[in-house]
């Protein structure tokens, strides 16, 4: 079964304003959670996010629910 993780986050930078998303999804290996640290990292790092300071997540929840993306050995062209 395919787990995603159903959150809201929010993003402080440290030279003012933010970010925030509602309702976002992520896929995530089968385990049962993943931390908040966790998921704070995976968001700065994807969205490739720069002087960033506080980042604080909601609402987490586990759901099952089938992956979306592709794992990144499957898209390359052999």
């Amino acid at each position: 079964m395919d787990k995603r993780v159903l959150f809201d986050f929010e993003v402080d930078f440290t030279n003012g304003g933010g970010i925030q998303g509602q309702k976002f999804r992520l896929d995530i290996d089968d385990d049962d959670d993943i931390s908040d640290e966790e998921l704070a990292k995976y968001i700065v790092k994807d969205m490739r996010l720069l002087m960033v300071g506080e980042v604080r997540i909601l609402n987490k929840k586990i759901i099952n629910e089938r992956h979306k993306r592709q794992p990144i050995d499957e898209n390359i062209e052999k």
